[in-house]
């Protein structure tokens, strides 16, 4: 009886907070809007522009959900945990973080950047 309680209250926590059933839907297609942003980056090579790629990658993976905020997290920290690729400077965390936050995108978009992005 009280393993049957305490799974019927468990049941109605989960699904009452978190929705958890959605959490890898929405990482994958986090991580989906992180290679995107990473993939025009690479496309563009415009000078200056990695802070602007930073910010949009990080904006639309966080807009998926609680999974696509985490996994925008995760790509993160591991890029600077192992040096993936070269280290992220100071400037790029604050784009992360900002486009994280659901701040605009376009704050670090540079000048002269096709529409395209």
């Amino acid at each position: 009886m009280k393993l049957l309680l305490a799974g019927l209250v468990l049941t109605l926590i989960v699904g009452a907070q978190a929705q958890w059933y959605r959490f890898p839907g929405e990482a994958a297609r986090g991580a989906k809007d992180m290679w995107r942003a990473y993939g025009d980056m690479w496309d563009t090579n415009w000078k200056n522009s990695d802070k602007y790629f930073h910010a949009p990658g990080n904006y639309d993976a966080a807009r998926r959900g609680p999974g696509g905020r985490w996994v925008a997290t995760v790509i993160r920290w591991v890029i600077l945990k192992y040096n993936v690729v070269q280290l992220d400077s100071a400037a790029d965390q604050e784009a992360n973080r900002w486009g994280r936050n659901g701040g605009d995108p376009n704050r670090f978009r540079p000048h002269g950047l096709p529409k395209k992005y």
